[in-house]
Parts: structure tokens; C-alpha cells; sequence
């Protein structure tokens, strides 16, 4: 067995944790483990948001198309034939008359 091959074998039995400087080892091994779960926690988080995010958007695009419904809705009762028919039924009716405009005339003191 060539040395490389040697290595990689003492590598994955985990004898570089036996030797005695281990506590070396083991310090970096539990470093290299808390930043993976740091990083995998983080990528959860980002996914989360990014659901969210989607979420919201759609909620925003269906309010905006029921405002869009409601003011439409609301400029057509407001047009002068629909004002017309309702205020018919309360005995109410347009003038034949122009209407009177009365002006403020300032005073020269």
C-alpha cells in the first residue's frame, strides 16, 4: 500500500483523533461542525424568507386587483346617469334652470 493510501486509510478510521495532540484536533473538528450548522441554519432562514417574500407578493398583486375593482366600481356610481336614477326615486330631479353664480365683489376702501 503506497503512503497516500495509508493516509487516507488512518484518515477515515479516525485514528488522527487518537494520536496525542487530539485535543487539537477535536477543537477544530467541533469548529468546523458548529460553522456547518451555522450555515445551514442561515440557509434555512434565507429560504424562509424567500417564502415569505413570495407569499406577500402574491397578497400584494391580489389587493391591488381588488382596489383596482373597487375604484372602478366606485367611478361608475359616481357618473352623472347612475347619480340620476338614484336620487329619481326620491322624488328628485334635474333643473331646467342654469344655475345662478354668485360672485364676491371686493370692496375698494
Amino acid at each position: 500500500m503506497s503512503k497516500v493510501q495509508e493516509s487516507i486509510l488512518k484518515f477515515l478510521k479516525g485514528e488522527f483523533l487518537m494520536q496525542e495532540d487530539t485535543f487539537k484536533n477535536w477543537r477544530l473538528l467541533i469548529f468546523i461542525i458548529l460553522l456547518l450548522v451555522v450555515m445551514v441554519r442561515s440557509g434555512h432562514i434565507t429560504d424562509e424568507k424567500v417564502l415569505r417574500i413570495a407569499e406577500l407578493n402574491k397578497q400584494e398583486r391580489a389587493l391591488r386587483a381588488e382596489y383596482i375593482a373597487l375604484r372602478t366600481q366606485a367611478m361608475r356610481l359616481k357618473l352623472e346617469s347612475n347619480v340620476r336614477e338614484k336620487v329619481k326615486e326620491m322624488g328628485l330631479k334635474p333643473t331646467d334652470e342654469p344655475v345662478i353664480v354668485i360672485k364676491e365683489v371686493e370692496s375698494n376702501k
